[in-house]
């Protein structure tokens, strides 16, 4: 499966490991208003977008009749999780979770 992330800047990575996420995810401390998200994005169209504060999208781009999604106040610690299960590919894990419209 391939997967790649933005940086706070809009480098790209390519199939981060763990650690390499938690260093993108520590990249939000330098978010401002151009720049302020980091995402993962997955083979399939899936993205998770990480905003400073806990914001979290979650969409997919490839399929326009599926309305992004979020959630609020999310821990660091959760959003590393999401990162693993995306890169991995499981999206029915994630997709079962309480999004907001």
């Amino acid at each position: 499966m391939s997967y790649f992330m933005y940086d706070v800047m809009g480098e790209t990575v390519d199939e981060p490991d763990p650690e390499t996420m938690r260093h993108v995810l520590d990249g939000l401390a330098n978010a401002d208003d151009e720049h302020p998200d980091v995402s993962l994005s997955h083979e399939s169209g899936w993205s998770l977008s990480a905003f400073r504060g806990g914001l979290l999208t979650w969409a997919n781009a490839e399929d326009d009749s599926v309305a992004p999604r979020r959630m609020r106040e999310v821990a660091r610690e959760e959003t590393l999780r999401l990162f693993g299960l995306l890169a991995a590919g499981d999206v029915v894990s994630i997709e079962a979770l309480s999004w907001q419209r």
